[in-house]
């Protein structure tokens, strides 16, 4: 959403493409890497406590949440800085609850956490040498 309130009022769509494009590969690789390493989740170990949410089918490493939230976090903190630490706060919090609800392990959620920001470190690396964001709005 936030990427969508930003490209709108800026009129700069690009914003809104790296965040679905960060969001859609960070969410394919965790779910390949899910299925590959394919790591039972907390509820499937220990009967108790019992999970707040359904438990998901794949596997728990990486955290998708976690991955999805922080590669978003960091295109949207490059192509707007003064909004970095409520998005990198967001983003904490939405990996937090991964743990939190029961559906993940901690290095679960740090998986997806460097996922994400690895992901996100690419495309504003691909943004900056094809000129897109700060430096420009149009390919170079």
């Amino acid at each position: 959403m936030v990427g969508l309130v930003l490209a709108i009022l800026w009129r700069r769509p690009w914003i809104l493409v790296l965040v679905l494009v960060g969001d859609l590969v960070a969410d394919g690789i965790s779910l390949g890497l899910r299925d590959w390493i394919d790591r039972r989740r907390p509820p499937l170990v220990y009967p108790e406590p019992k999970p707040l949410v359904g438990v998901p089918h794949s596997g728990a490493f990486p955290s998708g949440h976690a991955s999805t939230a922080f590669a978003c976090a960091v295109v949207l903190a490059w192509a707007s800085p003064r909004l970095a630490a409520p998005m990198f706060v967001l983003a904490a919090a939405i990996a937090f609850s991964r743990v939190y609800v029961g559906v993940h392990w901690p290095l679960d959620v740090l998986g997806g956490v460097l996922l994400g920001a690895i992901v996100g470190g690419v495309l504003v690396f691909l943004s900056r040498r094809w000129r897109f964001g700060a430096g420009g709005d149009s390919a170079a």
